[in-house]
C-alpha cells in the first residue's frame, strides 16, 4: 500500500523545501526514541523527510507515490534505486537530539553522540507555606542523585590504570560498514563495542563508579523561592541534576512547588481574596474596620447603606508579581450578618425603621 508521506508530515501537497524540513523537525522531536517516543514512527518520518525533502524524489513520488521505492514505478526510477553508493547525512538531527545515531546506527556526530549524552533531568515536589510564596524564601533540600565519581573524577578508570586508544576503533569511537538497501548501498555507523564508543580502553575499571564515571550520593542543596511564585509553577536549576556518564554534561533539576492553603487569604493570581463580616448597623450607619493584608492590617471605610456581598479593593495589597515590576490587589468582600432570634420589640422597631 502507498504510503501518504504528506500526511505523515503533516503538510500539505503544496508545502515547500522549508515547511517540510521544520515539520519533519517538529515531529521527529515529539518522537524522537531518546525523548519517549516511538522508534517505528520516527523511522516512517525519516524516510517521509528523505524522499519529499529531495526535489527529484519527491518529483518521483508525487506521479508513482511510494510504490517507487519497490521498482514499481515502471521502470522510471529503478536507475536512481540502484545508483550506487548513498550516504544520508545525519548531522542536523544529531546536533538536534544527541543520541540519533546509537539508537538506529547512524553516523550523526561519530563517536561523541554517546560520549555527549547529558545527565538525567530530575523533578521534585517541593512544599512552602503560603506567606513564603508571597515574600520568598529559601529552602535546603536533601535527596540523593548521580554525582560525579570523586575517585576517578569522571573518568570511568581506576587511579593509575593504563588508559590507551581503541585498538578496534582508532579512538573514533564508532566502526563503520555498508549495508545494500532497496535504496541502494547506504554507508553506516555503529558504537564501537570493544570500547562503549568512549574511544578509549583502560587495563582496570574504577572500584567505585564500576567505570561509569558517576556514583549516588545524597546531596543538599539550598534553593531560593523567589517572591510571588504561585501553586503548580516550577523552578529550573540548570545543571544540578545528575551527573553525565564520563564527563557529560549534567542534567537540570526542575521543582514544582505545592503552596500550601492560608486559613484567612485566598491567592487568584497575584491577587488576594477575603471576606469580613459586618453588623446590620455597620451596614446601615458605615464604619471603619480593620482589615489585615499580607503587608499588615490596613484600615477599609464602609460607606453607609453597604449591602452584603460588595466587594472592596485594597490597591497593591496582593502578592509581588513574579519578574515583574508591582504587585497585585487585594479584594475584600462584605457580609452582613442578619441578627436572628429577635424579640417582638425588636421586630418592631425594625419594622418602624422600614428595614
Amino acid at each position: 500500500m502507498s504510503k501518504d508521506y504528506y500526511n505523515i508530515l503533516g503538510v500539505s501537497k503544496n508545502a515547500s523545501a522549508d515547511e517540510i524540513k521544520a515539520a519533519f523537525r517538529k515531529k521527529a522531536h515529539e518522537h524522537h526514541p531518546d525523548k519517549g517516543g516511538n522508534a517505528e514512527k520516527f523511522k516512517e518520518l525519516n524516510e517521509a523527510h528523505q524522499v519529499l525533502g529531495n526535489p527529484e524524489k519527491r518529483k518521483q513520488y508525487d506521479q508513482f507515490g511510494s510504490a517507487f521505492q519497490n521498482g514499481q514505478a515502471g521502470g522510471g526510477f529503478s536507475g536512481w534505486q540502484n545508483a550506487g553508493g548513498m550516504n544520508f547525512d545525519f548531522e542536523d538531527l544529531g546536533d538536534m537530539f544527541g543520541g540519533f545515531g546509537d539508537i538506529f546506527g547512524f553516523g550523526g556526530q561519530g563517536g561523541q553522540s554517546r560520549r555527549s549524552a547529558r545527565g538525567r533531568d530530575l523533578e521534585m515536589k517541593v512544599s512552602v507555606e503560603f506567606m513564603d510564596a508571597v515574600f520568598g524564601t529559601e529552602k535546603e533540600l536533601s535527596f540523593a542523585k548521580n554525582t560525579v565519581c570523586s575517585r576517578c573524577q569522571a573518568s570511568g578508570a581506576e587511579p593509575g590504570a593504563k588508559i590507551e586508544t581503541c585498538s578496534h576503533c582508532g579512538g573514533s569511537g564508532r566502526l563503520s560498514k555498508v549495508q545494500r538497501t532497496i535504496l541502494g548501498n547506504i554507508q553506516t555507523q555503529t558504537t564501537c563495542s570493544a570500547c562503549g564508543g568512549e574511544g578509549k580502553t583502560y587495563s582496570q575499571k574504577c572500584s567505585q563508579c564500576d567505570g561509569s564515571g558517576v556514583h549516588k550520593e545524597n546531596v543538599k542543596l539550598k534553593v531560593k523561592i523567589p517572591a510571588g511564585i504561585n501553586d503548580g509553577e516550577s523552578i529550573r536549576l540548570s545543571g544540578q541534576g545528575e551527573a553525565g556518564q564520563k564527563g557529560a554534561p549534567a542534567g537540570d533539576l526542575y521543582l514544582r512547588l505545592r503552596v500550601q492553603e492560608h486559613k484567612k487569604f485566598v491567592r487568584d493570581g497575584y491577587d488576594i481574596r477575603t471576606e469580613e463580616n459586618i453588623s446590620i448597623n455597620q451596614a446601615i450607619l458605615g464604619d471603619s474596620l480593620e482589615v489585615e493584608t499580607v503587608h499588615g492590617t490596613v484600615k477599609l471605610k464602609i460607606p453607609e447603606g453597604t449591602q452584603s456581598g460588595t466587594v472592596f479593593k485594597l490597591k497593591e495589597k496582593g502578592v509581588n508579581k513574579l519578574q515583574q515590576r508591582g504587585m497585585g490587589d487585594q479584594y475584600v468582600k462584605i457580609n452582613v450578618k442578619i441578627p436572628s432570634g429577635l424579640n417582638k420589640k425588636q421586630k418592631q422597631l425594625l419594622g418602624e425603621l422600614g428595614i
